[in-house]
Parts: structure tokens; sequence; C-alpha cells
């Protein structure tokens, strides 16, 4: 079952985002291993970090019920609340790993690394988190370095990634940073109507780039996934869309 949207389907995001990650960079890698064949290889990845829990604030402790009366003798005697007090859960707070794949496009007789394409998670877009951290310091050493780097942010809650110059208003983004241009990027501001775009993936020169067409990348990870058959229309969309959207995304789900 295809998605009813024309590109992005914004209810992945709050629902089956993990899933949607891993199924669309295996989607990425499967449509342009042929084009890089026989001269480079796309290879998936994975960033290993442990995303904190917040620390807790630390209180007064104090007892529900103390009562203490000074008894003949001196003794204290405490009184005791009577009947019998059942539990409640309560969750802790509790680290954990996280593992996000992307992938690299490499040389393969000496896996020297070419192109960096990055699916951006919620945890890479999360203010203070470990994710945005570990996800931000990887970035920075890209960009100081000759390897080319493809962002594709089809998100749209959390902080975006830093850049020198307020983007354009957009849904979602593609961002390509090709090492001899930098600072500048290639920018491919996608509104929440659009089909995704297809963008170039760089290569090592005198090579040309290979192109990757995002919309049937995601078209065809979605049918793979059958998320059809798993998201809940019917639910709000979080984060919550633009009211000049509300009305069109109804349209579409009534078909």
């Amino acid at each position: 079952m295809p998605s009813v949207f024309p590109g992005m389907d914004p209810y992945i995001e709050a629902q089956i985002w993990t899933d949607f990650h891993t199924e669309l960079v295996s989607g990425i890698r499967a449509a342009i291993q042929p084009l890089l064949r026989p001269l480079y290889v796309a290879l998936i990845e994975h960033r290993v970090y442990v995303e904190r829990a917040p620390d807790e604030q630390p209180g007064s402790m104090t007892p529900d019920v103390t009562v203490v009366d000074a008894a003949p003798g001196g003794q204290a005697t405490v009184s005791r609340p009577t009947g019998v007090i059942s539990p409640v859960l309560v969750p802790l707070p509790m680290s954990e790993e996280v593992r996000e794949p992307y992938l690299t496009v490499r040389l393969p007789d000496t896996m020297e690394v070419v192109t960096v394409i990055e699916l951006l998670s919620p945890g890479n877009k999360r203010p203070g988190s470990e994710g945005r951290r570990e996800y931000l310091a990887k970035r920075e050493a890209v960009l100081k370095s000759a390897v080319h780097l493809i962002e594709i942010d089809l998100l749209r809650g959390g902080a975006r990634v830093p850049m020198a110059a307020p983007l354009p208003s957009a849904d979602y983004y593609v961002v390509i940073s090709r090492a001899p241009r930098r600072p500048l990027a290639e920018v491919w501001p996608v509104p929440l109507r659009q089909p995704l775009p297809a963008v170039p993936v760089p290569l090592a020169d005198p090579d040309a780039d290979v192109l990757l067409d995002l919309q049937q990348v995601m078209d065809a990870s979605f049918e793979r996934g059958d998320y059809g058959r798993v998201l809940d229309y019917t639910r709000n969309l979080q984060p919550p869309i633009n009211e000049r959207d509300v009305h069109w995304v109804q349209q579409v789900l009534q078909g």
C-alpha cells in the first residue's frame, strides 16, 4: 500500500520513526549502489552513544506519617498508619544505548571515505541531548575534512542543524556540503505538500555525481515497511502542522 501523500508522510515522525529510519537508510544504499559500481561502494555504518536520563532533582525526604510522642519513662513511641498500602509502578531514570545508522561512500580498495550521507534522527535534533552533541561533533569533523556531507532532515520537530545563515522556510531540508565549496552548501527546502527532490551524491574528482531520487526511495521504503497498515491517521499530527496545511492534510486523507 503506497502512501497517500505526494512527498514525506508526516505521520511517520511521531509513530514509527525508528523503523522508518532504518528502512530509508537501507533504501538509499540500495538505490545508489548500482550507480556507484565499480569505483565506489556504499556501506551502512552505525553511530553508537548512550543517551543518559536527566539528573534527578535533589530534594528533602520526609516520611508521609510520623508522629513522635514522649511516653512515660522518656521513651518515644511511633504511631504508624493502619491498613495495607498498595504499591504503584513508577519508572526509574535509565540510560539507553542508541545506534543510529548512516551511510558512507568509500573507495573499495583503500576504504577511504568520500561521502557521508546522514538521515537526521530526533536525538540529533533534541537540544542538550547526547545524540545532538555526538552528531554535531561528527559533523564538525567531516566539515573540516575533504569528505562530502549530505544531511537529510525529514523531521519537522526539533532544532535544525547550525547554519551560518537562516534557512529558507520549509518543512524538510536536504543539505549537501561539497568539500571544495565550503563554507557554501547546497540546500533543498522541501514543503510538506511537495515531493522529495532528486539530489546529487558527490564523488571524488573527476567522477560525476550520481543521482539519488529521494521520493522514489521514500515510496519504496513505505511499501516495504507496510506502513499504510501501521500508521494511525486518526491521531493528531505531532508536532502540529501549520494551520494553512491542516485542511490540505484532511483532503489528502479523504482521497
